[in-house]
């Protein structure tokens, strides 16, 4: 035999196995009936519907981590309020001593030229306080010559006051306050009968 012979020979061969092989694919694909084919239609609905039910349990995780982030932003922000409001609330019996202290300040003090520095001190301290607090947003109430509001002032007492109407604020013994649209402190108010 020739080498060329012997090489015809391995190409049959391998056209005989060639051939086989392919009958053996289209035999078994034959033998696939369409039994398997709707058990991968259904394997694939099965799949469609878990990749539904995870994607579902995605977006339920996601709007339950929008929900959580937005409420702890709510509460820092009321956190920062509250401190601010009892800061507040600590510092105005400050604002009502120097008040107080400007109104007791005897009038012959006022006019000695030594006390003058002192007395205009004082003032500048008081009116720069104030205008901090209202800076922060906090505002007196105003009470004198109003009518009795329970919402923002506290009657301490009632006079008789007969120029005055019935529940007319006639004296304001504290100025109440409010910060933002809160009020922090009550005026404590005297009032007509």
């Amino acid at each position: 035999m020739t080498k060329k012979h012997h090489k015809e020979q391995e190409e049959i061969h391998e056209t005989i196995k060639t051939d086989a092989a392919e009958e053996k694919v289209a035999d078994e694909t034959a033998a696939i009936p369409a039994a398997t084919e709707s058990d991968m239609e259904a394997e694939i609905a099965a799949r469609d519907a878990e990749i539904q039910k995870l994607r579902d349990e995605v977006m339920r995780r996601a709007a339950e981590f929008e929900n959580f982030r937005k409420q702890k932003e709510r509460e820092a922000a009321q956190s920062g309020k509250r401190m601010l409001e009892n800061t507040v609330r600590d510092l105005l019996p400050l604002l009502d001593d120097l008040k107080r202290l400007m109104e007791h300040i005897p009038a012959e003090l006022q006019e000695m030229a030594e006390a003058k520095p002192f007395v205009e001190g004082v003032e500048l301290i008081r009116k720069n306080f104030k205008s901090l607090l209202e800076s922060k947003g906090v505002k007196e109430i105003e009470a004198l010559g109003k009518v009795l509001d329970v919402n923002f002032h506290e009657a301490i007492t009632q006079i008789d006051a007969p120029d005055t109407e019935a529940d007319t604020i006639v004296q304001e013994y504290q100025t109440g306050y409010t910060l933002g649209d809160r009020v922090i402190r009550h005026a404590k108010v005297i009032v007509a009968k």
